[in-house]
């Protein structure tokens, strides 16, 4: 299934006097800029990208001229800092503040992590994945946007670019992005940038780093439109039919009785990449529609509450009632009543229990004593 960009979107206009009263405009900046003082520093990346969309809020990631766990002790109380790549956090009245020295990355190996240097603000936009996202804005000095590598016109056009042949190779989670922003913004990969996707290694990073980024892309409100761009790309292992179960998926976690009974965006990650677990969920309990509640519940039992979900998405349509009705059903008695009754400890215990149980689910008992009397006789049988 081939999934076309969306028309291009329209950019607000980019004069430095219209892109200064947007600067002014998003939240906490002005105050940034105030305990920064004359330190050089740039809106760059993301944040640039959605200013010029016209987003009604960016987030302040910033490049600044040496070392960035200065600006964010100016910027916010206990910054916390990575040294290794030379970024930082700050806070700043409860908003995050990502804040980077200017920087270039070598890659001493396909998908390996990068190593850092400090360097000018163009080599840092140089290292980024695609052109929409090397741009910057001066937080003081000069005005105007620098966009050294086209992202504007890209962004204007609807297309999505990388900036050099060998960043799918230097880092293959940026295929993943790929997919991310196409779905989000509505950007199509320029003809080189696709013949990259195409040939793009994701077993060079590790797996951890792949299910990151798609935890990240199947919490988007896109995330179908993305998985199924994987789909085409032939990327991650994303089958065809990933966007309709993810989109299914969500609109179950819309329904609290399923949404409390697992983490969305474990269910959701799950919708995109089906574990064995549920995918023997999905073929056991879709196979069966239970006449009595007690089946229902012994079927599903076996499985893990995620393979639950994943088949009711997948058409098992009677774990509604399991969801709502049946899983809370529970016994008045324990089986420390079996024992005071003269029940062994033992397998008695819990065959009484059980059979209890199913009774009280079935509607064939409903009282304590009603309970005990079909217990006992369960735990007498042989």
């Amino acid at each position: 299934m081939v999934v076309k960009a969306s028309v291009a979107p329209a950019l607000i206009p980019t004069d430095p006097e219209n892109l200064e009263r947007s600067l002014r405009a998003l939240d906490g900046l002005d105050e940034v800029r105030r305990r920064l003082g004359s330190r050089q520093a740039w809106l760059v990346g993301g944040a640039v990208r959605d200013l010029l969309l016209g987003a009604g809020r960016a987030d302040l990631d910033l490049v600044v001229e040496g070392d960035a766990s200065e600006a964010a002790a100016l910027i916010g109380a206990e910054p916390l800092s990575h040294d290794r790549f030379g970024t930082a956090v700050a806070t700043l009245d409860g908003s995050r503040v990502d804040i980077a020295a200017a920087r270039t990355e070598t890659y001493p190996e396909p998908g390996a992590l990068p190593v850092v240097e400090p360097a000018s603000l163009g080599d840092d936009l140089a290292r980024r994945d695609f052109t929409v996202n090397a741009m910057a804005l001066p937080l003081s000095g000069e005005k105007g946007l620098t966009d050294p590598h086209g992202g504007k016109a890209d962004l204007e056009a609807g297309l999505l670019r990388v900036l050099h042949p060998r960043s799918f190779e230097d880092d293959p989670t940026r295929a993943l992005r790929a997919a991310r922003y196409g779905a989000r913004l509505g950007l199509e990969p320029e003809p080189e940038t696709r013949e990259l996707l195409a040939q793009t290694n994701l077993g060079t990073v590790s797996a951890d780093r792949v299910t990151a980024e798609l935890r990240r892309l199947v919490s988007e409100d896109m995330g179908p439109e993305a998985l199924a761009l994987l789909s085409e790309w032939g990327l991650a292992g994303i089958d065809e039919g990933a966007r309709g179960r993810l989109s299914e998926m969500r609109a179950l976690m819309g329904d609290p009785a399923w949404s409390g009974l697992v983490v969305p965006s474990d269910a959701f990650f799950e919708a995109a990449r089906q574990s064995e677990d549920s995918q023997r969920a999905v073929s056991a309990l879709t196979a069966k529609a239970p006449k009595l509640p007690s089946e229902g519940v012994g079927l599903v039992e076996d499985f893990s509450p995620l393979g639950v979900a994943m088949a009711r998405i997948c058409g098992a349509e009677w774990l509604d009632r399991w969801v709502r009705e049946w899983r809370g059903v529970t016994l008045e008695i324990d089986g420390d009543d079996l024992i005071e009754a003269g029940v062994p400890q033992g397998p008695a215990i819990g065959r009484g229990l059980d059979a209890a149980l199913a009774a009280k689910l079935d509607g064939e008992i409903s009282t304590r004593e009603e309970e005990l009397r079909v217990a006992l006789a369960a735990a007498a049988a042989t």
